[in-house]
């Protein structure tokens, strides 16, 4: 089909920095639900593991790049304890305003630091961590930003990338409109959840992106429902 030739360059309402309030809380709420039902939080824990396993180290640091209401980071944390796995988060958004939200809502996790801080400033890269992680994140960017979106994390993170993100399929665009046009309350997840799917990627676009940033050590699998782990080794 014609519209799931190439990704959609529309921007999202959540792509707004300044965005916040209910209508902000209703989408998070919603979203973490969604990715609880759907099983998405499964690729990046599984990511995690792979590189875990490469390197093998007493404890771990981990950044969470556009981290949200800091979900994935609970979800991460909790994988983590499980595996007898210490960890230490940084959670990063440029939305002060989600950053402020999230660090009420995991105060009850005590090795998690938060940070405003913009993946495209000079100094993203200058607190290092052993691993970058990146969930339902990159669809925002353009090609050309994610070549230097790459390059920034590729600089901060000593031992690897995880990448989990939604597959560009007519499936998954129909099907999630449907779900939230019957379930959601957040006009803000009705508009921009088909949306992600229409921004998000084919194998190919991750190949052709990957080369283009100069990375050679990856892997990309696919895992349901529709999501693509791409996996960086260094």
């Amino acid at each position: 089909m014609g519209k799931f030739s190439q990704r959609s360059t529309e921007k999202e309402l959540m792509d707004d920095l300044n965005c916040s309030g209910e209508e902000l809380l209703q989408t998070l709420k919603e979203l973490k639900t969604i990715n609880k039902w759907l099983g998405g939080n499964y690729v990046t824990t599984s990511g995690l593991n792979k590189i875990f396993k490469v390197y093998p180290q007493d404890s771990y640091s981990v950044a969470d790049i556009g981290c949200g209401g800091g979900d994935m980071i609970r979800v991460m944390a909790e994988w983590a304890k499980n595996q007898k796995k210490p960890v230490n988060f940084t959670g990063i958004d440029a939305n002060r305003n989600i950053i402020d939200l999230a660090r009420v809502r995991l105060t009850d996790l005590p090795k998690v630091s938060w940070k405003v801080q913009n993946v495209f400033n000079p100094d993203f890269s200058d607190d290092k961590v052993d691993i970058s992680t990146c969930t339902l994140f990159t669809h925002h960017f353009t090609d050309s930003e994610l070549v230097g979106l790459l390059t920034s994390l590729r600089s901060k993170s000593r031992l690897g990338i995880v990448i989990n993100d939604l597959h560009r399929h007519w499936f998954a665009f129909y099907s999630i409109k449907i779900l939230t046009r019957v379930f959601s309350k957040s006009a803000m997840v009705r508009n921009d959840a088909s949306l992600s799917v229409l921004r998000s990627f084919s194998r190919k676009d991750w190949e052709r992106i990957l080369v283009q940033a100069g990375i050679k050590n990856f892997s990309i699998s696919w895992h349901w429902a529709f999501r693509w782990q791409v996996n960086i080794i260094f």
